[in-house]
């Protein structure tokens, strides 16, 4: 088993504001590695937690200028980028990418090449490959044949939050409890968990001078795409999907379907789409013997879908939507994730200036609920209390502990304090009947002028097709709802009105006033 031997060495992450890349960077500095990360925009960088941990560079892969300068004193060079999603073209350009920089990076001295590449289909003929598949196995070949030792690491299907893979993955099994689809969803894949995936590059760092050959690497389970439908499925908590194979859905016709489907750019979902008519199982696993530390085994698939949805069932609002949240694993969110990674959130934002002081705003913000009421529309606010008892849900009847102040944990009517700030913000979970998980954000803060400002989001993470249905099926309520709320708590700040019962006038008739709960 190799150690680890970081030795001061320096290296080079391409990609770094990738789905890969992003998360590449920590295990590196962890590993004891000094790194520079080579950025077309390297202001998407800052948002990260180690990026004054590292060197950031501009530049692109395209120009011989940059490129150089980027890989000048580099030991180990990551090569994490592709045109994926950038047109038709994309071969061409990978293509002319790879070879400028194997040809720089063998003129700076570079001691390593790392390349993480597609797994291809064994005894398929590379002019045959999808030009996704086919275009990764060309990079890798240009750069084994750059005179730098190489290791080029071929991967199936990744799973983890972010990955393009996995998110079109996710987007169909949630959203169509039935599906027609096409005939690759036979195809048999080896996906393996982006933990894993991680472990195996860092790793790669170190291998012993001179190694020059591709590494297959791959999860312990061999399943079909409708296999990883279904398990997904389960591990989801959703209804079992059922699955109609048919011939006649192409690949072209199946990239624009999951373009209907799922917000997965069409530029990204055709070439996968594409690539998954090829079996991709892996012929070898040779590199476990150049992983530091005792052997570990690769993660099953439904435990690397676990992991992938850990936020949604412990973390949903610490690690997506708070901007000092740092991702406690590579399955957690990041920054440069694309917006349409991570699942659907729906959100419905509010705000408004308020000529009161930012204490007396709180105020009927800390002291809403219970006999106050939501300051919105009373029979909207009432119906969906009754609805919510309907379904044996808490409803409206809960009030709240204390007419004063609340506390994290506090229930509060139809639902529970997650978050407290004094003065600052207060965050609702929902624990009424819902086909998914919501929240309620109420934040006050001050303008660029110096004017008080409350701002409003509601926030719906949706469970299956009912949650998206739910969704729509209520927005056209919500600027009576939320808009009417908003409005009233700015106006209950201005006249000083937020500290007593309201009636009809907080959004709660005397018919549907909840009763205070005694302690």
């Amino acid at each position: 088993m190799a150690e680890q031997q970081a030795d001061g060495r320096r290296c080079l992450v391409t990609g770094a504001t990738g789905y890969i890349g992003g998360r590449l960077v920590p295990g590196l500095l962890d590993a004891g590695y000094a790194v520079r990360c080579l950025a077309r925009s390297p202001e998407k960088l800052r948002d990260h937690p180690w990026a004054d941990r590292v060197e950031v560079v501009g530049g692109d892969l395209t120009d011989r200028g940059s490129t150089a300068a980027a890989l000048r004193g580099v030991d180990v060079a990551y090569y994490l980028v592709h045109s994926l999603g950038t047109g038709s073209g994309f071969e061409q350009t990978d293509r002319r990418a790879a070879r400028l920089f194997a040809e720089e990076a063998r003129t700076a001295g570079v001691r390593r090449i790392v390349y993480l590449g597609g797994l291809a289909p064994a005894g398929v003929d590379e002019r045959e490959l999808s030009p996704h598949l086919r275009s990764r196995a060309e990079v890798g070949r240009i750069l084994l044949e750059s005179g730098v030792p190489t290791a080029v690491l071929r991967a199936a299907v990744i799973i983890g939050s972010g990955s393009a893979s996995f998110e079109m993955l996710r987007y169909l099994t949630e959203r169509l409890p039935l599906m027609v689809t096409p005939s690759w969803v036979r195809t048999r894949i080896q996906p393996v968990a982006v933990r894993d995936v991680l472990r195996c590059l860092v790793a790669a760092a170190a291998l012993p001078a001179g190694l020059n050959r591709t590494f297959d690497i791959g999860g312990p389970d061999v399943l079909t795409y409708r296999d990883m439908m279904l398990r997904y499925a389960s591990v989801a908590g959703l209804p079992r999907r059922l699955i109609l194979p048919v011939p006649v859905l192409t690949p072209g016709l199946s990239s624009h379907w999951i373009g209907l489907v799922t917000p997965v750019p069409p530029a990204v979902a055709r070439p996968l789409a594409e690539s998954l008519r090829h079996e991709v199982v892996c012929r070898e696993n040779d590199i476990v013997r150049y992983l530091p530390g005792p052997p570990q085994q690769p993660l099953p698939f439904t435990r690397a879908v676990e992991l992938s949805l850990r936020r949604v069932r412990e973390q949903e609002v610490a690690t997506h939507w708070s901007s000092a949240s740092v991702p406690g694993a590579p399955s957690d969110p990041l920054p440069t994730d694309p917006d349409w990674a991570g699942g659907t959130l729906y959100t419905d934002r509010r705000a408004r200036r308020v000529s009161a002081s930012p204490d007396a705003l709180w105020r009927v913000v800390e002291g809403i609920g219970g006999e106050n009421g939501w300051y919105s529309f009373g029979p909207l606010w009432a119906a969906r209390g009754w609805l919510d008892r309907l379904q044996g849900g808490v409803g409206l009847r809960r009030g709240r502990r204390d007419p004063g102040r609340l506390r994290v944990g506090d229930s509060l009517d139809f639902w529970r304090v997650e978050e407290v700030r004094p003065g600052e913000l207060l965050r609702l979970r929902a624990e009424m009947r819902l086909p998914g998980r919501a929240w309620l954000e109420m934040y006050v803060d001050r303008t660029a002028d110096g004017r008080t400002r409350y701002r409003q989001r509601a926030l719906f993470r949706p469970h299956g097709l009912a949650g998206h249905l739910y969704w729509w099926s209520v927005a056209p309520f919500h600027t009576v709802l939320f808009e009417g709320m908003a409005r009233n708590i700015a106006r209950a700040a201005e006249h000083g009105t937020g500290d007593r019962p309201a009636g009809r006038r907080a959004g709660r008739g005397r018919r549907g006033r909840s009763r205070r709960r005694r302690p």
